[in-house]
This record gives C-alpha cells, structure tokens and sequence, in this order.
C-alpha cells in the first residue's frame, strides 16, 4: 500500500509542477497523487470542510489521518529519501513552516509564471505515470 496519498490542484500549473518535483524525488514511489478535483479526494478529504478543501494541498497517511497546508511537510518529508533531516526541521517549526506555505501557495500565480510550458508537461507527464501504477 501506498504510504501517503497527495492531494493536489490540478487546476494549477505551479502545484502540478511542485508535485512533479516531488515525484521525481520519491524514488521509492511512496506518494500517490489525486487530483483535488476528483471524487476519490472528495470521499479522502469527506472530514475536512468544503471551504478548506482547495484552500492547501492534503496529504493523507494510510491510517486515514488528512495533514494540510504546512502540517503536511513532516510526513511527506518522512517517506521521501533522505527527507528525514527536512522533516524533522518543519516538525519543529510548524509556525514558520505554515507561514511559508501560505506565502507561497498564496503567490502561486507570480510563481507559476516562471514555469515553463515545457516544465509543467514534464510534471504532468511524470503525475499522470504515477497515478495509473
């Protein structure tokens, strides 16, 4: 069984591209993506509120337990190759670790302008691979 499913915008090209990035560093391919727009996330996410569903990214463990926004880098960060260190460090700061992802995923659009049209085909190609094994 898959470790931890990650739940994503596929609406946003700067979130494809973050989890493309993601992707291609799990080697151990221990993260599944889902699409946020879908109804497998609908029946995942069934305990968080409709309004909090698109406002982050969800990460879901295999016991069912849903993380969100930052307080979901701990344990993606545990299941990814040496991501131990990073989820240790964001473990420890959750504050600082929240504000960070707020200030990004709240300017996703001005980072998503320097992705490439390329890039986010890359990333789409490489979540689309993942999703079907």
């Amino acid at each position: 069984m898959t470790p931890v499913i990650l739940i994503y915008d596929s609406d946003c090209g700067f979130c494809r591209w973050c989890l493309g990035k993601v992707l291609a560093w799990d080697r151990r391919r221990a993260v599944r993506p889902v699409a946020l727009q879908t109804a497998e996330a609908e029946r995942l996410l069934a305990g968080v509120p409709s309004d909090a569903r698109m406002s982050s990214w969800h990460l879901v463990n295999r016991d069912g337990e849903v993380h969100s926004a930052g307080a979901g880098f701990p344990p993606l960060l545990r299941v990814l190759p040496v991501g131990g260190p990073f989820a240790s460090f964001t473990a420890r700061f959750p504050g600082a670790t929240e504000k960070a992802y707020r200030m990004v995923s709240g300017n996703r659009g001005i980072f998503g302008r320097w992705v490439t049209d390329g890039a986010k085909r890359r990333a789409d190609r490489r979540i689309a691979e993942r999703a079907r094994s």
